[in-house]
């Protein structure tokens, strides 16, 4: 029961401190909190400790989640248009859901 609520107190804060990062971090916090759930869950049936399955849990899960948000953020840098009236290239930003020029000016 103890750990459950500190797992859950613990998965309040990190949401919380995820929302103005980048999609590596915001994906590497979110993998470290389900994994580390998931580890304290599975060390507690397994007998190995919730603490300890909570580290290990919450370290793999921030790996995967830190390479899910690179490759999102990888594919998020390939969305470039070409503007032939202009003669410049502008982007799409999925954040803010509108189109912007490279030097960060609205695309019109």
């Amino acid at each position: 029961m103890r750990v459950a609520f500190v797992t859950a107190a613990a998965a309040a804060l990190a949401l919380g401190a995820c929302a103005n990062q980048g999609p590596v971090a915001k994906n590497a916090g979110r993998g470290g909190l389900a994994g580390a759930a998931a580890g304290a869950a599975i060390g507690a049936v397994v007998g190995g400790g919730a603490a300890e399955g909570a580290a290990i849990g919450g370290a793999v899960g921030a790996g995967i989640g830190a390479g899910v948000g690179a490759q999102k953020k990888k594919n998020d840098n390939r969305r470039q248009y070409f503007d032939q009236r202009s003669g410049r290239y502008y982007f799409y930003d999925s954040q803010t859901d509108r189109y912007y020029y490279e030097n960060g000016q609205p695309y019109p």
